[in-house]
């Protein structure tokens, strides 16, 4: 049996390298850094990772010509897994308010807000090592802790579609999912045996 084809769509939003080894560490055998719409529509696997701000990674990301559509027609229509790591997770919002208003790929809804800790000791960006509590809405998502670093978070999110939050100073979403689309707002590539044993389940999850 050919190995998996992951895409890991590359659209300049950085920790690409990091990613591809974490995936390659986790039992990935074919990981296809690409740019390349047709790559990621015959892929079995897509990831969208992403460092930065919300607006210029959805412009960047849009500025590939066909790539949203592809990822749509992958995801949306044939179900093909997909996972989202940091930025590239917020981008599954309806909208982000980093610099203004910008439209997101809209397929989880909800809105990226600035952090906002209760507890004013408490400095953003979040940085460290903090806990994933699941929900019990994706079985992908196990309890532990893992490497967060942002400013940013994904608000307003159904409740169905939670698949694990954080604490700083309140409730932080730490992961959204729905049908085979898992975003995940921590960096597993920074989370060591956290991270790799959650990319191995992502990479054997059978939505």
């Amino acid at each position: 049996m050919a190995a998996e084809r992951i895409a890991l769509v590359d659209y300049g939003a950085g920790n690409l390298r990091s990613v591809e080894n974490a995936l390659r560490a986790a039992g990935a055998e074919r990981v296809d850094v690409t740019a390349d719409p047709a790559m990621v529509l015959a892929a079995d696997r897509i990831v969208l990772p992403g460092v930065g701000a919300f607006a210029a990674c959805m412009g960047a990301l849009s500025a590939i010509p066909g790539m949203v559509d592809a990822m749509a027609e992958a995801v949306r229509v044939r179900g093909r897994p997909f996972l989202g790591v940091c930025v590239g997770m917020q981008l599954l919002a309806d909208a982000g308010e980093e610099h203004g208003r910008h439209a997101g790929l809209g397929w989880i809804g909800g809105t990226v807000r600035a952090l906002e800790p209760a507890d004013p000791a408490l400095k953003v960006p979040h940085m460290g090592w903090n806990d994933v509590r699941p929900t019990g809405v994706a079985p992908l998502i196990d309890a532990g802790e893992a490497y967060y670093l942002h400013s940013f978070a994904f608000d307003g999110v159904d409740p169905a579609h939670l698949a694990a939050t954080t604490d700083h100073g309140g409730p932080v979403t730490a992961a959204v999912a729905r049908d085979t689309i898992v975003g995940v707002q921590f960096h597993p590539e920074k989370s060591q045996a956290y991270g790799l044993a959650f990319l191995a389940r992502f990479l054997g999850w059978r939505p």
